[in-house]
């Protein structure tokens, strides 16, 4: 079998396997912008562990090759009118995107990245096994991880495409706004029933004991659940995402921004021991939220549930409240709606 660094010299077998791009997933979960097919230039990045010039750098010396796997730079009408289609809030007059294809075919020349050299190993192993693997010879075994890889492409194209394309219908639509928000929430159910099935599956398997989450969640300390929630975003597609971990942060424990370029603040409360989130907590953390730092997305992320009174404060001050049953789901593996 080919060692992971011929990818690295050789243009024509990477542009032989470019298609292959379910090997990313197999690695890590790549998170993309809400139109569903794209992801930044600090996307790819945090993707790969490396930072955002040496992926500039990257573009600059295989430009060509790159813009041939869809690697383009918006600017002018055209970022305007991905801006709308999509939701993107940013403020660059420019923006690099790059298709998965293009992120794997980053994957096969970035060389200090151990995310990219996995990468390069995974494709390699499955392109051998493709050519070499009879079609007669597949056993149970196989069709049901080929049905696995399925029901997970269909739960991704449901929270990042079909999602997505619903909320910019129901931003524009008038008549049938009602109708197609309903339809949205029972999409969503599909989604979040499939995401918790995939959970018990890997329980079943061994892979993932759905009974520790809760119990490692309760075993963590403030501190370790601060640094939890922000591997989460950025899991998510958070980038500059800062745990404060200070006495004066104001309630506010985590910044960072939010794949489409929202501003976003954390308030984390590791309360296992307790029933709710008292009301008192809410309004601290929206002050410093809303009225101090003014950021455009304010998430309470709790281990427990919230009470009638902090939940109507977070409501009539735009906080999203995130608790303890939605915190398990998020960590299981469930994308954060907010975040979509």
């Amino acid at each position: 079998m080919l060692k992971e660094s011929v990818l690295l010299e050789s243009k024509t077998l990477r542009s032989g396997v470019l298609g292959r791009t379910e090997v990313l997933d197999r690695v890590k979960a790549l998170s993309l912008l809400p139109d569903g097919m794209h992801v930044t230039t600090a996307m790819v990045a945090a993707y790969f562990g490396a930072t955002v010039e040496t992926i500039r750098a990257l573009v600059h010396d295989h430009r060509p090759e790159l813009e041939a796997s869809g690697y383009r730079v918006l600017s002018g009408t055209e970022l305007s009118d991905f801006k709308q289609l999509s939701g993107i809030q940013s403020r660059t007059p420019s923006l690099a995107l790059f298709p998965r294809r293009a992120v794997l075919n980053v994957a096969m020349l970035l060389r200090d990245s151990d995310v990219a050299r996995q990468v390069r190993v995974y494709l390699l192993d499955t392109e051998y096994l493709a050519r070499t693997q009879p079609v007669e010879n597949l056993v149970a075994a196989d069709f049901a991880s080929l049905d696995t890889r399925i029901d997970q492409r269909i739960t991704h194209v449901l929270g990042k495409t079909v999602v997505p394309m619903f909320n910019a219908l129901i931003a524009a639509s008038g008549e049938h706004r009602r109708e197609l928000i309903e339809l949205r929430e029972d999409i969503e159910n599909v989604e979040r029933r499939m995401c918790w099935h995939h959970k018990r599956l890997a329980t079943l398997e061994g892979e993932a004991p759905a009974e520790n989450v809760r119990s490692t969640l309760k075993a963590m300390t403030w501190q370790a659940f601060e640094q939890h929630v922000a591997a989460l975003l950025r899991r998510d597609g958070c980038t500059d995402v800062v745990v404060r971990q200070a006495r004066s942060d104001r309630g506010i424990d985590i910044t960072g921004r939010a794949a489409d370029g929202r501003t976003v603040a954390v308030q984390c409360k590791n309360r296992s021991g307790r029933r709710t989130v008292p009301s008192a907590d809410l309004q601290k953390f929206a002050g410093a939220a809303r009225a101090i730092d003014r950021v455009d997305l304010a998430l309470f992320v709790a281990t427990c549930d919230f009470s009638h009174e902090s939940q109507a404060i977070a409501d009539l001050t735009g906080v999203v409240t995130v608790n303890r049953e939605e915190v398990e789901a998020w960590t299981a593996g469930v994308r954060l709606k907010a975040l979509r």
